[in-house]
This record gives C-alpha cells, structure tokens and sequence, in this order.
C-alpha cells in the first residue's frame, strides 16, 4: 500500500491589473509556494512507494491548478466545489480542508506550502493542521523517509533544527526545499486522459454551512487600497563629520532615534 500524501493546493490569480480580479481557467496558475510540498511528496512517494492525493478548493476553473499537479506525478486531485465555499477566510478554507482530509483518510502524511501567493498569510497548514489534531512542522526543507516516519530538518532564528516525526503528521514546506521538477507531455497527457479529478460540495463534506464561506469566518476583509509611496531624497553637505552630524540631527528629530 505504501505512504498515503495529501498536499493541500492553491490556485490563484496569475495577474489582477489595476485592482480587479478576473476568474478564468487562463488567468490561474498554482501557487508558486505549493509546488515545493508536490515536489517534496513525489520524492518521499519515490523512496516509500504509496499515493498522492492533490486537494484544493475553489470554482470549476480550479480543476486545471488540479491537473497542473497531476502532470507533476500526482495520483488524483479533488476540488472542493461549491457556491457555500465562496468568501471564506483562513479558518473557513481550514474547515473545509480539514473535513475533506478526514473523508480522505487514512492517511500519513499531509502536506502544504508555507504561504500564498497572493493572500500571503501563510495561516491554513498551521489551522488545518490543528483541526486535525496532527504534529506539525513548518518551514521544513529536508526529510529523511522512515519506515514510521520522518526526520526533519529546518532553520528558524538562525539555527538548524531537526525534528523527528510519526505519522500521520502535518508539514509546511519552505520554498528553499528543492527545485520543482517540469512537466512533460507525457505527464500532462496522463494528467488528462488517465487521472481524475473528483469535484466535492459541501453536502460531500459533512459539514454545516455555517462553518465555511462568509457565515464560518472569523474575519471579513473591510476594504482594499493601494499603498502609496512617497519618497524624498536630500544630499548633505560639508565634511564627513558634517555630515554625520547633520543625519544624527534629521534621525532624531524625525523620531527614528
């Protein structure tokens, strides 16, 4: 039977110009930051044996974010797809990732990448893993398989740290992981003729409406504005000392010392 691997995708806007956000199949791509947790899941897949499941949520356009990562060597995608879904934060997203991963089970080992691209929060593995009460490393960048397990290693303030865990357990994968491999035909032919994506609503999941989409959140977005910067340049005169003179005088009374 092998490792069972659920990685937790994203699609997401390949580009928003002037602040508006068209849906459609060719404007979304996978977020840059999940294809290291692929990545790391068809290299544990390689030395273990096993299947690895792709899950994502979102509209029917989503689907092709889905055979992007079957292309790569996934086994089979599942989209959570459904109108109750829509409008969600992180914690309503948590919810239904969390309740399609148990319909999923067993499994060992679940998989995400440590942010976004375009929301940038880098909340749902954290969430989704504490909904589904597993152990759960963020930022790792190296694994070395085990029979039971893994070990684990990644770098936090500036020390490397090596964690060894049990499945079934949750990671995060840093984006310095490893180098995602290409797609080739072949594999976007399989992606298309020979692996399935299965589409799950909310009736799917078990779940009530109230704990997903607007009405499960726990925060709502009250408005979105374009940072303006202004810059200001000015040359100081004389000599160095002068000069240094003069920063130390502006820096203070501007409050930055």
């Amino acid at each position: 039977m092998g490792i069972q691997i659920i990685v937790c995708i994203k699609s997401i806007i390949a580009n928003g110009l002037n602040g508006r956000v068209v849906r459609s199949s060719d404007s979304r791509e996978l977020n840059p930051y999940d294809r290291p947790a692929l990545e790391v899941a068809l290299r544990i897949r390689e030395e273990l044996s096993g299947t690895i499941t792709a899950l994502s949520m979102g509209p029917e356009p989503c689907a092709f974010t889905l055979n992007e990562a079957m292309a790569m060597g996934v086994d089979r995608g599942v989209l959570l797809c459904d109108p109750a879904l829509a409008g969600g934060d992180t914690l309503a997203t948590s919810n239904a990732l969390a309740a399609a991963i148990k319909k999923l089970a067993p499994f060992d080992l679940v998989l995400f990448g440590t942010r976004a691209a375009d929301s940038d929060t880098g909340q749902v593995g954290p969430q989704t893993a504490v909904l589904l009460d597993l152990p759960l490393v963020t930022g790792a960048h190296s694994f070395e398989p085990k029979d039971d397990g893994l070990i684990i290693e990644r770098s936090a303030d500036g020390f490397l740290e090596r964690f060894e865990v049990c499945f079934p357990a949750g990671l995060t994968i840093h984006s310095s992981a490893n180098q995602p491999r290409d797609v080739g035909l072949l594999g976007i032919q399989l992606a298309f003729e020979e692996r399935e994506v299965k589409n799950w609503n909310l009736a799917d999941l078990d779940l009530s409406a109230d704990r997903v989409g607007e009405a499960g959140s726990a925060t709502n977005v009250l408005a979105l504005s374009r940072m303006e910067s202004v810059r200001k340049c000015e040359f100081l005169s004389g000599s160095a000392v002068e000069q240094v003179d003069a920063l130390i005088n502006r820096l203070s009374a501007s409050g930055m010392i």
